[in-house]
């Protein structure tokens, strides 16, 4: 009896300390790129009220678009650019959430779009959109970027004017085993898969996957349970689905679904989607469409990986280019660029749909990335 008791205290004390922990506040980062904004910028979120303290800035450095995290987590890196070079930026992460730089690396093909490192630590890769390219910088021990090995992507697929004439690479990141690298490429309507070898470190370029022509493919994550691929098209502003083969690094399309109707597309002058993120339960996904404004809600069907759209949703800002959902998953964050704003939005746990709550905004200058700190 006493046994039992004592157990059943004990799982509810664990539940308490479990809900405690996911309501304390949260350090976020945010990598911009335009006026006003001065480099990586920081404040908390508290995900037991959707309220913020006011951003700050954390350090000093050009154009961070996109950041990313060590494996460690004591460590960031950003894409940047400082006097007349662009590359990656090393920081540590101090205890109380300030950054300090110990690192640089100059990136021989210009500008970053996207940074992601490898879950071995050993390396990270950036896409060079304008450069049309990825590259490759290992890493030491101790967090440091080494020289960059530059790969170039070939041709074009030339369905859309001025957009696809040549290639350009817009994201980076790696399968759940680690063992394959992805390139969405805009120009080429086409995933480049690369083989991964995390000792050397370097990537070989095993394959592609195409997407629908003309849909521009920007960024992309996977199913929960590694099944399948979710590839976001910017230019026609749709999800096309892959099925995923682990054994011979092969994907292999099943369906599109459009993030808006026609109709609403037509009614706006300009459109783009720009990110795409899927909730941990794995039951949902979340495009942003700019122009629009808004954040398209799927639920994901588990068997087929098939798309529906549930809700279109307005992020209460302007050009949303990153969105991301705290620690807790339960809320969804928009980064809106041109009004210098993130608004947190809460997620209906049931249904996946997204609740703007009234207050729930920070101002950041032209935040076009968010990232949560370990």
């Amino acid at each position: 009896m006493f046994t039992q008791k004592f157990l059943s205290f004990a799982l509810a004390a664990s539940a308490l300390l479990t809900l405690s922990a996911s309501a304390e506040p949260k350090t976020v980062y945010f990598g911009t790129g335009g006026k006003g904004a001065e480099g990586i910028y920081q404040a908390t979120f508290n995900p037991d009220n959707g309220k913020w303290t006011p951003s700050k800035l954390a350090a000093k450095i050009g154009s961070p678009g996109f950041l990313a995290l060590h494996p460690d987590g004591d460590k960031l890196y950003a894409v940047g650019r400082w006097e007349k070079n662009n590359g990656v930026i090393a920081y540590k992460i101090k205890k109380n959430g300030d950054l300090e730089e110990f690192a640089k690396s100059v990136n021989p093909d210009g500008g970053g779009a996207h940074i992601a490192i490898h879950p071995s630590g050993k390396f990270l890769l950036t896409a060079q959109y304008g450069g049309g390219s990825v590259a490759l910088f290992p890493l030491t021990d101790d967090g440091k970027p080494g020289e960059a090995v530059v790969t170039e992507h070939e041709g074009g697929s030339n369905v859309v004017p001025k957009r696809q004439e040549s290639p350009h690479p817009h994201w980076c990141g790696f399968s759940p085993d680690a063992k394959y690298a992805f390139v969405p490429d805009l120009g080429l309507d086409q995933i480049v898969i690369y083989k991964v070898d995390a000792e050397t470190p370097s990537i070989t370029k095993h394959g592609v996957a195409r997407s629908v022509p003309g849909g521009g493919p920007r960024h992309m994550r996977f199913s929960i349970d590694g099944k399948y691929i979710y590839l976001l098209n910017e230019l026609t502003l749709s999800v096309t689905t892959f099925s995923w083969d682990p054994k011979t690094g092969t994907a292999e399309r099943l369906s599109t679904t459009p993030a808006l109707s026609e109709e609403t597309k037509a009614a706006e002058t300009f459109n783009s989607a720009a990110e795409i993120l899927v909730h941990p339960s794995g039951k949902y996904v979340y495009s942003s469409n700019r122009g629009h404004d808004t954040v398209t809600v799927y639920q994901a069907d588990p068997a087929t990986g098939k798309l529906e759209v549930v809700q279109v949703q307005p992020i209460r800002g302007a050009f949303p280019r990153n969105i991301n959902l705290d620690p807790t998953s339960s809320w969804l964050l928009a980064a809106g660029a041109d009004s210098n704003t993130v608004a947190a939005h809460s997620i209906d746990p049931e249904t996946g749909k997204l609740t703007y709550q009234r207050g729930s905004i920070i101002n950041v200058p032209a935040p076009i990335c968010i990232l949560f700190a370990k």
